[in-house]
């Protein structure tokens, strides 16, 4: 793995921490061009309530913006995780060269090698996966491990609050 790459993913895992920060799924993303990142990413699907605010979409989104163009053919994206298809789409339609991510989307959902050798669009995606995978999925299996056992409290809470409230009903009869 090059210098490069580790560089890049860090930066992409850098706006991952913000998701995590503002309670999203930490996933990041960023758009480099001739050695410089010109977008960057991160899950913003809460705060918006736009299924389409995903990592990827937001760099994509501000990279377009910076080059003046809905085209970034030399570009690379880097991606804390396997991209889902619509974001495959999106790196495409954009027309960016290659693909960079870190953990790899573990339920098959995500058909990145079959898009992105599928010429849609007259257009193939280089794809390299695994690019600091061990931080990339141990972030997001954190999350989640961290979901799971607050929705376990809050369920004991709301049933220990329950309890209390029916004893308190059956007291007063």
């Amino acid at each position: 793995m090059t210098e490069e790459k580790i560089k890049y993913m860090k930066k992409a895992i850098a706006c991952a921490r913000r998701a995590l920060k503002g309670g999203e799924v930490p996933i990041g993303a960023v758009v480099v061009y001739e050695g410089k990142v010109i977008g960057r990413g991160y899950n913003r699907r809460l705060k918006t309530q736009l299924a389409s605010a995903h990592a990827e979409m937001m760099a994509i989104d501000a990279a377009c913006r910076k080059l003046g163009s809905w085209r970034l053919p030399g570009a690379e994206i880097y991606v804390t995780l396997e991209p889902c298809p619509m974001c495959m789409g999106a790196i495409l339609n954009a027309r960016i060269d290659k693909l960079y991510f870190g953990a790899y989307e573990q339920k098959g959902r995500s058909f990145t090698d079959e898009l992105a050798n599928a010429n849609l669009l007259n257009h193939t995606v280089a794809v390299e996966g695994g690019v600091l995978r061990e931080e990339c999925s141990a972030m997001i299996t954190d999350f989640f491990s961290d979901m799971r056992e607050r929705e376990k409290r809050r369920k004991e809470e709301e049933k220990t609050r329950n309890a209390r409230e029916e004893n308190e009903r059956e007291e007063k009869e």
